[in-house]
């Protein structure tokens, strides 16, 4: 997977304690944006579902009674 550079601003003492627990920072930042668009993709979903939710669909209860008999 390619990677890309970017910039972000952090608190300066958070910064620095990460540095003095050996906290590798770039590493910490991939885990908290993968959490939080994977957080974004539920409430999306979520979302989504809640605009147009399942309804039944007869086509599929004819179609399965077409199964085994």
């Amino acid at each position: 997977m390619a990677s890309s550079r970017t910039t972000f601003t952090l608190d300066e003492e958070l910064a620095k304690r990460a540095h003095q627990l050996g906290v590798n920072i770039s590493a910490a930042a991939r885990r908290g944006v993968t959490d939080a668009v994977r957080e974004a993709l539920v409430a999306s979903d979520r979302d989504a579902y809640r605009r147009h939710p399942e309804r039944a669909d007869a086509f599929w209860t004819d179609a399965e009674a077409w199964g085994e008999s």
